[in-house]
């Protein structure tokens, strides 16, 4: 059955920023922890005034004094202290105002509309009576006139994601489940290899690292992970490029086109860090921010920690900050967690690249998978055998890559083999033992933590004692999203970045002494 209907959301798909974000920034503003203030949108709340709201039982005045008296609750309970200048109507106010047309999304409506598709607006709305309130009608009124139905939550009395109201959305448009297009926001556009600079950088005799380029301003150098490439930033490259910075994505040593020396300690962060500072020594680099992921994730924490004065800002992608402990061996934390288990099948030399090596479109489709399509256990990997027994012989392709995109990494892979990017996790006690070297210091630095919510190895909780050693840490969370973050959620994670570059890592202002 053809797709004849399109259903938009308001917020965070034809308006940006979302009103989550916005609390986010708030909480970050007031210093409050990561979810405090989003769970006054939490519809199955305490006594469920958001869900009052948004049915229209009361008004949006009404509902700000349930709200302030939930925020003082939860924060005597909690013992945190609110600021004096805390009001929800405010922050409110503030996400409201911030909120403008996502028009490359509108733009998106238009053209289904044109092809004969009925467009509709579906959102959870208020009936808003505050001081504010002409904004809210004014985003509406600019946005009605280009979709056939307007459908708000207070108007009707059911709110998402109650079943009932997709059954009233499929009855006013007509249309039946599969008939219906469900829009989220638009993916940024991507690089391709053929878009940017490529360029090759000695570190010392048979090594060399391979990089991408693009973009002029100050320099971010982005680091991935386990197993992928600078390719995995294909969304991110663009987008880094635009907001005023030079983008040097690197193929980390053992992957692509860098170099893939055999030698397991080549792979220790003590090598890795020293040849990232020559990288950016050959490069006429002082200083760069750098942005990790995973494995990248670990070697740009090592870096702000032994190199700060080579580092503008860091941050890091689901790889939380975990200092050497001096009386704890990490194979033994590595033994005790279930989900690292693969960890230690990935040690004796030969074992696992067989495996990843033998069918390369399979081992790629098998791991870049979004959170809800996941079936790879990284636990019991030792005892079952293997990474892939029991997962599928040809396994359908994730929504978040292409066939083109798992082709690109399969002929990579092919050229460098996996024994470079499992010697990675050969080097536990190497890293644990320079690691200690470094234990006690503190990160002051500028500094971002993004947490996914759905990765399962790379778990949040992880993250939430960073505040102990990075004083001054910033942080970013992106829910529904699973290991891959810069694949599976690039918009949010693009917003996330380029705020937080703004703010955090542009060169300072050089003033004149004369």
């Amino acid at each position: 059955m053809a797709l004849r209907a399109a259903v938009f959301d308001l917020d965070g798909v034809l308006a940006l920023p979302s009103i989550a974000r916005a609390f986010g920034r708030a909480e970050e503003d007031l210093a409050l922890p990561r979810g405090f203030l989003s769970e006054a949108l939490n519809l199955k709340g305490p006594d469920e005034s958001i869900a009052r709201l948004v049915t229209g039982e009361i008004t949006f005045s009404q509902w700000v004094p349930f709200i302030d008296e939930d925020c003082k609750k939860r924060s005597k309970n909690s013992g945190i202290n609110l600021p004096e200048e805390f009001s929800i109507n405010q922050i409110f106010a503030k996400a409201i105002s911030a909120r403008k047309i996502n028009h490359p999304m509108l733009q998106a409506a238009l053209t289904l509309r044109k092809k004969g598709f009925t467009t509709c607006i579906l959102t959870n709305n208020w009936l808003d009576d505050s001081s504010e309130r002409g904004t809210l009608a004014q985003l509406l009124c600019e946005l009605r006139p280009h979709f056939d139905f307007l459908i708000e939550s207070c108007r009707i009395r059911m709110a998402k994601p109650e079943p009932q109201i997709y059954k009233y959305v499929l009855d006013t448009l007509k249309a039946s489940p599969n008939e219906l297009l469900k829009t989220a926001a638009p993916l940024p556009t991507p690089c391709s290899p053929n878009d940017v600079s490529h360029g090759y950088v000695p570190i010392k005799p048979g090594v060399r690292l391979h990089f991408v380029e693009l973009g002029c301003g100050p320099a971010v150098c982005l680091c991935h992970g386990f197993p992928e490439s600078w390719f995995s930033w294909r969304y991110q490259i663009p987008a880094l490029a635009q907001a005023g910075f030079r983008v040097l994505a690197v193929d980390m040593k053992g992957y692509g086109e860098s170099s893939a020396p055999p030698e397991i300690e080549e792979y220790s962060m003590e090598v890795l860090c020293k040849d990232m500072v020559t990288f950016l020594d050959k490069l006429g680099i002082s200083q760069a921010v750098f942005i990790g992921h995973d494995w990248g994730g670990m070697l740009v924490w090592n870096m702000a920690l032994f190199y700060p004065e080579r580092v503008r800002a860091v941050a890091s992608l689901n790889t939380p900050f975990m200092p050497a402990n001096p009386n704890v061996s990490p194979m033994e934390i590595i033994k005790a967690n279930p989900v690292f288990n693969y960890q230690l099948y990935f040690q004796e030399p030969g074992v696992a690249e067989a495996e990843l090596e033998q069918n390369l479109s399979r081992t790629f489709k098998s791991f870049f998978r979004t959170s809800d399509e996941g079936f790879l256990s990284t636990s019991r990997v030792c005892e079952r055998g293997g990474l892939f027994v029991a997962a599928p012989e040809e396994p359908s392709l994730s929504s978040m890559v292409s066939e083109e995109d798992i082709q690109f990494y399969v002929q990579q892979f092919r050229k460098s083999g996996f024994r470079g990017p499992l010697n990675w996790y050969r080097n536990v006690e190497r890293n644990w033992q320079w690691g200690c070297k470094g234990s006690g210091r503190k990160i002051l630095i500028p500094a971002l933590m993004v947490t996914a919510e759905k990765d399962v190895v790379l778990v949040p909780e992880m993250s939430k004692h960073m505040e102990d050693w990075i004083p001054h840490l910033k942080r970013g969370h992106i829910k529904d999203c699973g290991h891959w973050t810069q694949m599976e959620k690039p918009t949010e994670l693009n917003q996330i970045l380029t705020e937080w570059l703004e703010t955090d890592a542009r060169d300072p202002l050089v003033v004149s002494k004369l």
